[in-house]
C-alpha cells in the first residue's frame, strides 16, 4: 500500500518556469533549436572579482560549517548595503542570511503564521508564493491588479482586502515585480504603508530585482518610509538577480529582531547555513561591487526596449511596459478567442508553442493572470529577435484559422 501523502504537500505543484526550462532543455538536447523565454535567469557570469573571492576562500579551506544565521562579515556588509542603497539602518543580529531568497521568504512565513492566517499578495504574483504561503499553513489570498493599473494594488484595494479577510496577518510586496515588472512609486508606497499600520500587517518585501530598474525609475523599499513600517517590515533580497549568482543560493531577511530570531529557528532545523564559500564571495561582492553590475542593468534595459517594440507591432496584442526587473506579460486574449485550433488558454498556446515553433514561455495563469504569457528577457538580443519572430508567426496562423 502506498504511503498517504499529506495534505499540505498533495496542495504544492511543481514549479510551472522550472518544469518548462527542463523541457525546453531537453530539447535542446535532442539537437532542437528552441529559445528558451521561460527562465528567470540572468544569462551573463558571475562578476570574476567575485569569483575570486570564492577562489581565495577555497584556498584558505574555509570549507565549514558557519553560523546559522551567517558569518558576522557578511551580516555586516548587508547592513552597510541596506544602509548605503536603501537608508536603511539594521544590526547583524537582525539580518538571516538563507540558502537563496526563497528560503528567506519561507523561513518568515513559517515563523510568524499560524494555521488559518491569511497572507495578501497581488495578483500577478510570482509562482511560489502562493506555495510558500501553504506550506506555513496559512491561506493565500489574492489582490486582483489589470494592465490599466500598470499592475499594482492601491491602498484602497488593500484594505478591502484586510477588512474582507479577518484572518490576514501579511502582506507579501515585489516590487519591482516577477511576472510584470511593476514598480511601486514612494507616493504608492505610503500609502500602502499607511494601511499596513493601521491595520497592524507586516509586510514581507521582496526586493530581489531592486537593481534592475530602467527609466530613471528608483526602487524604493517600504520599511525606510517609517520606524512603524520599519517595524512590521521585513525586506528580502539576494544576490542571484543583480549580481548573476543564481547557483550560488544566498538570500537574506532583514527585519525586526524577534522576528528574525524565529526565522532564523525555523532554519536552524530545516536548511541550517548556507555555503560557507558563497558567503565569502558574497562579502566581497556586496563590499567591492565593480562595474560589471551596472553593464548588465544596461543590457537589460536595451533588450526590454527591444523586445517591447517588437510585440507592440503585433495587431491585438496588449503589452504593459515593464519598469524593472527583466519580464515582460503580453496579453493574448484575442488569439485565444479567434482562432479555430481549439487553443482557448494560454496553457494550451504555450504548448503549441514550444512543440511546432520551438519557443518556450510560462502561461499566464501560473502567475495568476489567465490571457498572458511571459517573456523574460534575460536573453541575447539575437534570440530576442528570432523568438518573436516565431511568436509573431503562431500568432499570425491563430489568426488566419478563424
Amino acid at each position: 500500500m502506498a504511503i498517504k501523502l499529506s495534505n499540505r504537500v498533495r496542495l504544492i505543484k511543481p514549479s510551472p518556469t522550472l518544469t518548462l526550462s527542463a523541457k525546453a532543455k531537453e530539447m535542446k538536447d535532442s539537437g532542437i533549436d528552441v529559445i528558451n523565454f521561460g527562465v528567470g535567469e540572468p544569462d551573463f557570469n558571475t562578476p570574476e572579482y567575485i569569483k575570486a573571492a570564492a577562489h581565495k576562500a577555497l584556498d584558505a579551506n574555509f570549507t565549514r560549517y558557519t553560523a546559522n544565521a551567517g558569518i558576522i562579515e557578511l551580516r555586516q556588509a548587508i547592513c552597510a548595503k541596506l544602509q548605503r542603497e536603501n537608508n536603511l539602518s539594521y544590526q547583524p543580529k537582525e539580518i538571516l542570511v538563507s540558502p537563496g531568497a526563497k528560503a528567506s521568504i519561507v523561513n518568515v512565513l513559517v515563523a510568524v503564521c499560524d494555521s488559518k492566517d491569511q497572507v495578501l499578495m497581488p495578483s500577478p504574483y510570482w509562482v511560489s508564493y502562493p506555495y510558500q504561503t501553504l506550506l506555513a499553513d496559512a491561506e493565500p489570498v489574492y489582490i486582483p491588479t489589470t494592465m490599466e493599473e500598470s499592475y499594482k494594488i492601491s491602498a484602497s484595494a488593500l484594505e478591502t482586502a484586510i477588512l474582507a479577510n479577518p484572518c490576514a496577518k501579511a502582506l507579501i510586496l515585489n516590487s519591482p515585480s516577477n511576472p510584470t515588472g511593476a514598480v511601486y512609486a514612494l507616493e504608492e508606497l505610503q500609502a500602502i504603508a499607511e494601511i499596513c499600520i493601521k491595520h497592524n500587517i507586516l509586510v514581507i518585501s521582496d526586493e530581489i530585482y531592486e537593481r534592475l530598474v530602467y527609466d530613471g525609475v528608483k526602487h524604493i523599499s517600504i520599511a525606510s518610509l517609517s520606524p512603524e513600517m520599519k517595524e512590521r517590515t521585513v525586506v528580502i533580497n539576494g544576490v542571484s538577480k543583480a549580481y548573476a549568482m543564481t547557483g550560488w543560493r544566498l538570500g537574506y531577511a532583514a527585519g525586526p529582531a524577534h522576528v528574525i530570531a524565529a526565522a532564523g529557528r525555523v532554519q536552524e532545523h530545516a536548511t541550517s547555513c548556507v555555503n560557507s564559500i558563497t558567503q565569502k564571495a558574497c562579502v566581497t561582492a556586496l563590499n567591492e561591487e565593480d562595474e560589471s553590475i551596472e553593464k548588465m542593468r544596461i543590457e537589460f534595459s536595451t533588450r526590454r526596449d527591444f523586445l517591447y517594440a517588437e510585440l507592440t507591432k503585433i495587431p491585438h496584442l496588449k503589452c504593459f511596459k515593464p519598469q524593472g526587473a527583466f519580464y515582460i506579460m503580453p496579453a493574448i486574449n484575442w488569439y485565444l478567442k479567434h482562432n479555430s485550433l481549439g487553443i482557448d488558454c494560454a496553457d494550451k498556446f504555450c504548448a503549441v508553442l514550444l512543440e511546432k515553433y520551438h519557443v518556450a514561455l510560462v502561461a499566464g495563469g501560473s502567475f495568476g493572470l489567465e490571457g498572458t504569457v511571459r517573456f523574460s528577457y534575460a536573453n541575447s538580443i539575437e534570440n530576442i529577435q528570432e523568438g518573436v519572430r516565431r511568436f509573431a508567426d503562431f500568432l499570425a496562423e491563430l489568426a488566419a484559422s478563424e
